[in-house]
C-alpha cells in the first residue's frame, strides 16, 4: 500500500516513513542528505509523525560529543505496510482445526510453503550462480511484502536482509510458519540458512544468512 501511495502523491512523508523502514532509524540529517531536502522541512514532518504516533525516538552513542538522536517507526507505521491477510488466514486455518483435527493447520501450512517454493523455483531456474538466485529471490519476496535485499555481510557473506513481516501474526499463532520458510528458502538456494530476527518497537530486522556448501535435502 505505502508503495502505491508513493507513486501516487509523492509525499515527503512517504519517503520518510520508507527509509525508515529500510533502516535501524535515522537522524535529520541523514535524511535531509538521502532526501535532499532542509533540515527544517524534515524536521518539521518527523515531529507530526512522531507526535501522530508513527516515530519514536532513540540515542545513538558517538566517539564524541553527544549522542545523536535517531528516529524509527513505531508498530503503528506497520498498517502502511503488505500485510497477508492474516485474520482471514487465522480464521480458516482455526476452522479447519475445529473440523479435522490439529494435525490439520500444519499439513495445510506445508502444504502452501511446497507450492510456493515450487512456483518460485520455476522463476529461479535461469539463474546460474548462487548470488543471482539470492538476488531474484529477494525481488521475489519483496512483492510479497517483505521488502527483502539480497546484501553482504561484514565477511563478505550473502544474506538476505527483510524489513518487513508479512506472516507476523499467522507466525506468533503457528510456530511453525518460520521454519517452513525458512526450509523453503533452503531449497531455493541450495544451501543451509541461518535465520535470525530483531525487533525493536516498530523495526524489523529479518537476516537470512546464506552458507555456500551446498546443503543437503
Amino acid at each position: 500500500m505505502l508503495n502505491l501511495l508513493r507513486e501516487m502523491l509523492h509525499s515527503p512523508v512517504l519517503d520518510i516513513v520508507q527509509r525508515l523502514k529500510h533502516s535501524t532509524g535515522m537522524t535529520v540529517t541523514e535524511l535531509c542528505t538521502a532526501m535532499k531536502m532542509s533540515y527544517m522541512g524534515v524536521k518539521q514532518h518527523c515531529v507530526e509523525l512522531e507526535k501522530a504516533g508513527f516515530l519514536d525516538t532513540w540515542r545513538r552513542p558517538k566517539a564524541a560529543g553527544r549522542p545523536e538522536k535517531l528516529y524509527r517507526l513505531t508498530a503503528k507505521a506497520d498498517a502502511l505496510f503488505l500485510g497477508c491477510g492474516h485474520t482471514l488466514t487465522l480464521d480458516l486455518l482455526t476452522t479447519a482445526e475445529r473440523v479435522y483435527g490439529e494435525s490439520a493447520p500444519p499439513k495445510l501450512l506445508y502444504t502452501y510453503f511446497q507450492a510456493k517454493g515450487e512456483a518460485w523455483s520455476a522463476k529461479l531456474a535461469k539463474a546460474t550462480t548462487l548470488e543471482e538466485r539470492a538476488r531474484q529471490l529477494a525481488r521475489l519476496r519483496s512483492a510479497d511484502g517483505c521488502l527483502s535485499n539480497c546484501e553482504t555481510d561484514a565477511q563478505g557473506r550473502l544474506i538476505l536482509v527483510e524489513h518487513h513481516r508479512p506472516l507476523r501474526e499467522l507466525a506468533a499463532r503457528y510456530g511453525i510458519v518460520d521454519e517452513l520458510e525458512c526450509e523453503m528458502i533452503e531449497r531455493l538456494l541450495g544451501c543451509e540458512v541461518r535465520r535470525s530476527v530483531e525487533e525493536v518497537s516498530g523495526l524489523v530486522r529479518v537476516t537470512f544468512q546464506i552458507k555456500t556448501t551446498a546443503h543437503s535435502a
